[in-house]
């Protein structure tokens, strides 16, 4: 499909006028707007982003949560030419400076007094940005700042214009092409600046209709939007898909409602990074810990047989009738229930990505009925590179090239792309553009993997961190510190772990407990606590981590090109990892080297062979204020084991 996406909103428009487009929960009740409604929107912002100088070609930054006006907003540039670019709505004010200085954006539209104020703040720093519309007015009566302006009078200013310019809105949609910019998405910025990276129409729209025409996609599908519209994989499934498909968005009241509006909506269609799935399963998990002996017991015996057999019915793979009439006795009394609870009981595919997903929580979920899959992408390659066929679903890959995209290994084992779906550059950074696209069109993904027997592709880590240990009983040993801390993060109870071992004699490791999923397990035995740093610091918890990495480490034996990479020593911080310390992208990727350097004095400790280390910390506070927070923290020593040979 090569199209644009105005291109595909006046389409449906025309062919189903009354068709839902969008839903937004409003004070408690969904408001639908239909694709008529919705495109008389679009124009009439077109017509106000046009009076207020939007030109073809410009950028326009639109910041918050999925709202059907911001999503209005970009299809409104884009009819005239013009380049959106979402920002992360978490995002602090200093954050977004280079952002919008990088691009020249000039305009803005965002959600609320929270996005206005963050905007108003660095505006002196930011000299081009002189337009900013809001959409929620609330808390914005009584603010006089030159440039600020609501939505509804850019739709009034809207309508003025197109009273003046008959048509122009079909007219500047004619001469948007294929091959021009459709929008701008900032990458994390894990080792320094943020990069911009530019997709056309063409490449959104072909990666959107692979993804469609693989899972058989249609316009009857329900789409809850809750993940922020920065992020290109929400960008793609809750934009791209539903402007090629057609199907339904769902808009959530706020992030503090999405689990109730998730089993409101019943998607068919879903998509979450592992953590949210992880989370769901935590709070089930809780609420069985505090059911009745006998509802625990059913749970329990019905989930064992689900385990056996759930993965199998879902693989389309044959299974004894008795173990077909127990499953369908429990899918009655137990799994249909829990898929209910959970929002999951219309899904028909669902797919994680972003990071590796436990082998138990698969499977938990593949076992209740829910057609869990897996999928590889970035957002230089618009997301679909490779996708895992109904059937051939497992934990360890990622799946087989969809329609359209080649793969090949360097010879240092880093994956090569070439797909329809890839950037068209990083935004005025032509060095980093010819260090990631080959003149002959492959891109150099970064990642290091292999394709297995089956045909599927393997995540190893990322190549550049890749290492080798040095010295010690595994000298040269590989060192893969993604692949380790992706282990530690399977078991419920950890929440981040971040692994050090390249150049270095042995690896070893900080983590942070899940605060939910242990001040549970701490509930239970009774255990008091008076926060975050009091629980993780609990000799009861430093013993239960010790029992995971020791399992983590069991796991490494078996691989014996990994099993240096067990880990020796442990400790586990006093603070979460946290994206406003400087320590996580807004998307949670770990920053290494800043994580390196602010806790130097805990990593010299744990190689140093100290048992304990006191560190301050300086934080930042949700409410904007700084501080910081101490402790002694304990340095666990962990079991290890000899590597497992296979026979050749």
């Amino acid at each position: 499909m090569t199209t644009t996406f105005p291109r595909l909103l006046l389409d449906h428009a025309q062919r189903r006028p009354d068709a839902p487009a969008l839903r937004e929960k409003e004070y408690g009740i969904w408001q639908t707007l239909s694709w008529k409604a919705l495109t008389a929107q679009v124009r009439r912002m077109a017509g106000g982003l046009a009076a207020a100088g939007l030109q073809r070609g410009q950028h326009l930054v639109v910041i918050g949560d999925n709202r059907p006006r911001l999503t209005m907003t970009m299809l409104a540039a884009q009819s005239l030419g013009a380049i959106p670019i979402p920002l992360y709505q978490d995002a602090t004010g200093p954050e977004c400076v280079f952002p919008l200085n990088n691009a020249e954006v000039v305009f803005a539209v965002v959600e609320d007094q929270e996005q206005v104020d963050k905007l108003l703040e660095i505006r002196d720093q930011c000299p081009l940005l002189t337009r900013i519309w809001f959409d929620d007015p609330r808390g914005l009566r009584k603010y006089s700042e030159p440039g600020l302006a609501s939505v509804d009078e850019l739709l009034a200013a809207g309508d003025a214009y197109e009273r003046q310019n008959a048509n122009f809105f079909e007219k500047s949609i004619e001469t948007v092409r294929p091959e021009d910019v459709a929008s701008m998405f900032f990458t994390s910025g894990t080792t320094g600046n943020p990069k911009g990276v530019v997709h056309t129409h063409g490449s959104l729209t072909d990666r959107a209709q692979a993804g469609a025409t693989f899972d058989k996609l249609t316009s009857s599908e329900e789409v809850l939007a809750y993940l922020p519209p920065a992020w290109i994989g929400q960008n793609i499934f809750s934009y791209a898909q539903w402007l090629v498909c057609g199907y339904v968005v769902n808009c959530p009241e706020s992030a503090a409602t999405t689990t109730i509006d998730l089993k409101e909506i019943g998607p068919t269609y879903y998509f979450a990074p592992p953590r949210v799935f992880e989370g769901l399963l935590t709070s089930v998990t809780i609420r069985m810990e505090d059911a009745g002996g006998l509802k625990k017991s059913l749970f329990k015996s019905f989930m064992a047989h689900a385990k056996q057999v759930g993965p199998a019915l879902m693989d389309g793979k044959p299974v004894g009738l008795f173990d077909k009439l127990k499953y369908a006795v429990g899918d009655l009394c137990i799994y249909g229930p829990l898929r209910n609870s959970l929002g999951f009981s219309r899904v028909r595919v669902a797919y994680t990505a972003g990071e590796a997903i436990g082998p138990d929580l698969f499977t938990f979920y593949r076992s209740i009925g829910v057609n869990l899959k897996q999928l590889y992408g970035s957002t230089e390659t618009a997301v679909f590179v490779c996708l895992q066929p109904d059937h051939e679903a497992r934990a360890d890959t990622v799946g087989v090239p969809c329609d359209g995209v080649e793969i090949k290994l360097a010879d240092s084992g880093e994956i090569m792309i070439k797909s329809p779906g890839l950037l068209k550059e990083y935004y005025k950074n032509p060095k980093a553009t010819e260090e990631v696209l080959t003149k002959d069109g492959w891109y150099h993904s970064g990642d290091a993997g292999f394709i297995d027997a089956h045909g599927h592709l393997k995540i190893i880590d990322r190549a550049k961190d890749v290492g080798r240990l040095q010295g010690g009983a595994h000298d040269g040993a590989m060192f893969a510190p993604k692949y380790v801390e992706n282990k530690l993060k399977f078991f419920p109870f950890i929440k981040e772990a971040v692994a050090f071992g390249d150049k270095r004699d042995r690896v070893c490791a900080f983590i942070n407990i899940d605060m939910e999923a242990v001040g549970n397990w701490a509930e239970r035995r009774n255990l008091p606590y008076a926060g975050y740093a009091d629980l993780a610091g609990k000799p009861e918890v430093l013993e239960m981590m010790r029992a995971c990495v020791e399992q983590t480490n069991a796991d490494l034996a078996q691989d014996e090109m990994l099993a240096g990479s067990q880990i020796h020593r442990v400790l586990v911080l006093h603070k979460e990892l946290d994206a406003d310390d400087g320590e996580m992208t807004r998307t949670r990727k770990v920053k290494r080297g800043a994580i390196a350097d602010k806790y130097k004095v805990l990593i010299d400790a744990m190689y140093g062979g100290k048992s304990e280390q006191f560190i301050e910390t300086a934080v930042k506070f949700e409410d904007g204020r700084s501080g910081s927070v101490s402790a002694t923290l304990k340095i666990i020593d962990t079991k290890t084991f000899p590597a497992v040979r296979r026979a050749a």
